[in-house]
């Protein structure tokens, strides 16, 4: 992913890295994490857990936003197989962006599929815009919950759906030791908070039918088949591609955030909610 987890996210949204930073999405890290979760992918799961997530919306005929898009696997696959009327995936780091359009064109997807790029802060679209925003573990990169869904709330029609899996904590306020050291070797700008935080600015930005799904019990197991591919078959092919030294930093990572999974305060979770009022005809 780009947006939520160190080497294990997608892109990211709206985010808090400041203007000109160097992108810490580089072709290096598209590299890896794609070697790790295919193609266009930069979080886990694939097209399985992009398909739980929207499993209650219907995307056909709408306007759809993905935020923290990254190299555009999960914004072309959701063209593909969901047919909106148009998505627009966007992303506050060029490369990913660069990647996602190209990809585009390649596949025939460009007439429905788009990509921007935009600087961290509020979303670069007009109020009311789409009829569902989307987002895979990308808004872990923004640490104002608050603004990012009073913001997420304006570009959503009346009546629009907010559906994402993002990587939250068991708790707020200080973090273990063990979450200190995940962090720190993951090396990103996250912002992470609990599943409360995330319902109580959705609800205070206005957003009905609020509800959080636990996912740490998957990403668990998950996580743990990915440290032993990384360890073992993965090791040279990936080794070839991003270099050893990459590799290694990576498999450090995911050992540190195993112990986080295992604990249950690193808390991959799906989050929804509704913009009330009535859909245009």
């Amino acid at each position: 992913m780009t947006d939520g987890f160190p080497n294990s996210t997608p892109s990211e949204p709206a985010g808090d890295a400041p203007e000109g930073a160097a992108p810490e999405y580089d072709d290096t890290a598209i590299r890896f994490l794609e070697a790790l979760w295919g193609e266009g992918f930069l979080s886990p799961g694939g097209p399985d857990e992009v398909r739980r997530v929207v499993t209650d919306i219907d995307l056909s005929g709408s306007q759809v936003l993905d935020i923290g898009c990254g190299s555009g696997g999960i914004t072309l696959f959701l063209a593909r197989e969901y047919q909106p009327a148009g998505i627009v995936g966007f992303d506050v780091e060029q490369p990913v962006v660069d990647l996602a359009t190209k990809r585009a064109m390649q596949q025939g997807l460009a007439d429905r599929a788009s990509f921007v790029r935009g600087a961290p802060g509020p979303l670069p679209f007009p109020d009311q815009s789409f009829d569902v925003v989307f987002s895979k573990d990308a808004l872990i990169h923004v640490a104002d919950k608050e603004a990012l869904f009073a913001d997420i709330y304006r570009v959503l029609k009346p009546g629009g759906r907010f559906a994402a899996s993002d990587w939250l904590t068991s708790h707020d306020g200080e973090p273990s030791e063990a979450m200190r050291a995940y962090l720190a070797a993951e090396g990103l700008s996250f912002g992470m908070a609990s599943a409360q935080r995330y319902e109580g600015a959705m609800e205070k930005a206005g957003f009905t039918d609020v509800r959080t799904v636990n996912r740490n019990a998957w990403y668990r197991e998950v996580a743990r088949a990915e440290l032993e591919r990384l360890k073992g078959p993965l090791y040279g092919p990936v080794a070839e591609a991003v270099g050893t030294d990459y590799v290694d930093k990576n498999i450090k990572t995911w050992t540190a955030m195993q112990a986080v999974l295992d604990s249950g305060e690193h808390c991959p979770t799906h989050v929804f909610g509704t913009r009330p009022g009535s859909k245009a005809n």
